[in-house]
């Protein structure tokens, strides 16, 4: 059996198994005066962000980004040597575990194999600029990252400069599609208001 690339009630189903795995997530972040389970809030922030970004998107590409950060507290960066080579091997093994626990659900909900590998080659960071829905997914997280999240990087690393912040914004920027770039400043994503101005040196120095 082949499932619809678009089906809502595995597309409900496969959420519900989602947010229930998300919400067991021991961090809490506070939204609007409410602890919420950190992974959670995080996939319901890609959700809302990718409705805004391309509201026609198919569910491949909605399940990608609201896997983005699935269980991530379960395989923490502390189990890794803390030097960029185990950074690096961090993020490796995180897109693989994103990808498989993500495949897992899916197939739970009754997705077939087709549906699936759509979906994790999405989360493992799979061809970039050439797979449609690894970009999708790079340009959601891009997005997600400087309305929720940038300027509490920027609050956590008092002692990054100008320069710095300019060469983190380019290499954001660079990961995004046109598209993406342009919806960045188009006013329907909010821009952290401290930053607005490096950002734009950082828009203009990546042209």
């Amino acid at each position: 059996m082949t499932t619809s690339t678009n089906n809502p009630d595995l597309f409900d189903k496969a959420l519900q198994l989602y947010d229930a795995a998300n919400s067991k997530d021991p961090n809490f972040e506070n939204e609007n005066g409410k602890e919420v389970a950190k992974e959670l809030l995080y996939s319901q922030r890609m959700l809302d962000m990718i409705n805004r970004y391309l509201p026609d998107a198919d569910d491949v590409a909605k399940l990608s980004v609201a896997a983005q950060h699935i269980e991530r507290w379960k395989s923490p960066r502390s189990d890794y040597p803390m030097n960029r080579k185990g950074y690096h091997l961090w993020r490796t093994n995180l897109y693989k575990f994103h990808a498989e626990t993500a495949a897992k659900y899916l197939a739970e909900a009754g997705y077939d194999e087709a549906f699936i590998e759509r979906v994790k080659l999405a989360i493992g960071k799979k061809n970039l600029k050439t797979n449609k829905d690894t970009q999708i997914l790079e340009d959601v997280a891009a997005l997600t990252f400087i309305e929720h999240y940038m300027m509490a990087m920027y609050n956590n690393f008092p002692q990054y400069d100008e320069e710095k912040w300019i060469d983190i914004i380019i290499r954001t920027w660079k990961k995004m599609s046109p598209n993406a770039q342009q919806f960045a400043l188009s006013g329907d994503v909010k821009l952290p208001e401290a930053l607005v101005p490096v950002i734009q040196k950082a828009v203009e120095k990546a042209k």
